[in-house]
């Protein structure tokens, strides 16, 4: 597969009847803006090819041009379908620039363009590696012990300590989790420019979709000792002075 956006099947001009490539947003022979094709993806929209890597100055440059070109105002007095056609285009160009413009966004949606499970689908924890199930064990049951503790009358230091403590290793998790994203980004888009087999592009997307998985455990375990941070401040906000 080229780094070049491909061109994918025709739309035809409801206006002249003319064909259009998917990936341009009105009509090469009479200028009317097209109705949505329904073959397209937010890449081709962007008409950027399926990277992991995105220049975010380039995809806003691209976001504002076409917001200028889909705004309701130039279509004021034009026909009832290109009223709706611009307001769908504009519809879409803002789910489009939403998603992409978020690394792990448009990670999981490359994912779904190529046919692979959505993250959260088809994984259960004994798929996961054994160093992040080895955390989730030992973080509930030190938040048990926090929750004893708070429960006892433990001062808030003690309790604050014991959560940072906790929270420690995932946070230094998530930070590697981080630097792997970037190495299997890079990977990807490498493949991508030299045109590597579908078979190797493939053990690249089951990779990053086994490491986004993993991630997700992990940010929920952040959210977890999260939660048990604001119970702990509640309560000792409740105590008497």
């Amino acid at each position: 597969m080229s780094s070049e956006v491909r061109t994918l099947a025709l739309q035809a001009c409801r206006h002249c009847g003319a064909g259009a490539p998917a990936e341009v947003h009105f009509c090469p022979q009479c200028d009317r803006i097209l109705t949505l094709t329904r073959h397209g993806d937010y890449f081709t929209f962007f008409r950027l090819p399926r990277k992991l890597s995105i220049d975010l100055a380039d995809l806003d440059a691209r976001f504002r041009a076409l917001s200028r070109q889909f705004h309701p105002d130039y279509f004021y007095n034009a026909t009832t379908p290109e009223r709706l056609a611009s307001l769908e285009r504009a519809s879409y160009l803002n789910d489009a620039y939403r998603v992409l413009k978020q690394p792990l966004d448009r990670a999981e949606y490359l994912l779904k363009l190529e046919g692979l499970p959505t993250v959260g689908q088809h994984q259960g924890a004994n798929e996961l590696p054994a160093g992040v199930l080895e955390e989730v064990f030992a973080l509930n049951e030190e938040l048990d012990e926090i929750r004893a503790a708070r429960e006892a009358g433990a001062a808030p230091s003690e309790l604050t300590a014991r959560l940072d403590a906790a929270q420690r290793p995932v946070d230094e998790r998530a930070a590697r989790q981080e630097s792997q994203l970037d190495v299997l980004f890079k990977r990807w888009d490498r493949q991508l420019d030299e045109e590597a087999p579908a078979d190797v592009r493939r053990a690249t997307l089951d990779s990053l979709r086994r490491l986004l998985q993993e991630r997700s455990y992990v940010a929920n375990l952040i959210a977890t000792v999260t939660r048990e941070r604001g119970s702990s401040a509640q309560a000792s906000d409740r105590k008497p002075a």
